[in-house]
């Protein structure tokens, strides 16, 4: 081929080379925004399913919460939830020992702990808790025991259950010779005094 024939085809073939090598550019940055506008939908679709996710989440928390308040509400009033009501223990204790007429109560309390038998109770996202309460009395017989825990379930204090009792007889030399009823059995028993509350992370979320 001629020098000159060579010559005349130089402009074309560069055009032909930029054109190509544009091309090339063009289907390349086409691929990387195809990829990136794929990455964005797929980044879309999955924000939109979380947002329906918690449309329905926060429907069934309001219908849930609607369904348990009257429940909840009323365990608060009855000083399971929240806070311990220690001296609503102790109004409790007083009205008990008067309605059951025994012959006064001595009571020491221990701090408030995780309450014991908590794993096999699956609380989930609620923490149990537990306070001893030690109690000393002394009874006119047997039957003044039970009636005495029964006035204090019915007073609110909250909700407690008993962990052990233990009874005795007091001799003649424990006891008073004054007065005219005199009591004949001492007795000392466990309390566990039991509150409920969110779990720390549960109760920041919310």
């Amino acid at each position: 081929m001629k020098r000159e024939h060579l010559e005349a085809l130089r402009v074309p073939l560069t055009v032909l080379g930029v054109t190509l090598l544009g091309a090339i550019l063009i289907m390349w940055l086409s691929d990387g925004i195809l990829d990136s506008a794929e990455r964005t939908k797929a980044q879309r679709e999955l924000q939109l399913r979380e947002a329906r996710a918690r449309i329905q989440n926060a429907g069934e928390e309001k219908e849930m919460i609607g369904r348990y308040l009257g429940n909840y509400q009323q365990l608060a009033r009855a000083g399971f939830v929240g806070d311990e009501q220690r001296i609503n223990w102790l109004d409790s204790l007083r009205m008990a020992n008067e309605e059951a007429r025994i012959f006064g109560v001595e009571y020491d309390i221990g701090a408030q702990k995780p309450y014991i038998y908590s794993a096999e109770l699956n609380p989930g996202k609620l923490v149990l808790l537990e306070s001893i309460m030690h109690l000393k009395f002394r009874l006119l017989h047997e039957e003044d025991l039970p009636r005495f825990f029964s006035a204090l379930g019915r007073y609110s204090g909250g909700f407690f259950t008993i962990e052990q009792c233990h009874m005795r007889r007091i001799r003649s030399a424990e006891t008073d010779k004054s007065p005219t009823v005199q009591a004949n059995l001492a007795a000392e028993c466990d309390l566990r005094w039991l509150t409920v509350k969110p779990a720390s992370g549960a109760e920041k979320k919310g």
